[in-house]
């Protein structure tokens, strides 16, 4: 019985390389996005996530997610814990 093994020239071989998404969340993750992608880094995906509209309007991140529309009605938290909490 014979066994044939082959090996993928390197060229053949997919690049293999990890996907990072760095969320940020409320006024300060937004923040923090914002500053990250104003100094070119690479390699990643930016999400924000946030109750205030006019923050997410604002947001430099290719993907945006508005939280607690029914709750907030589009302003932020007001760094309340429990309406950030019924927004999410």
């Amino acid at each position: 019985m014979t066994i044939k093994i082959t090996v993928p020239e390197e060229n053949d071989a997919p690049e293999l390389k990890p996907r990072i998404s760095v969320i940020g969340v409320g006024g300060a993750g937004g923040n923090a996005i914002n500053n990250m992608i104003a100094a070119n880094l690479e390699g990643c995906d930016f999400i924000v996530a946030n109750t205030d509209a006019q923050a997410i309007k604002g947001s430099k991140a290719d993907r945006r997610i508005q939280l607690g529309t029914g709750v907030t009605k589009g302003l932020g938290a007001g760094s309340k814990p429990e309406v950030g909490k019924a927004a999410a």
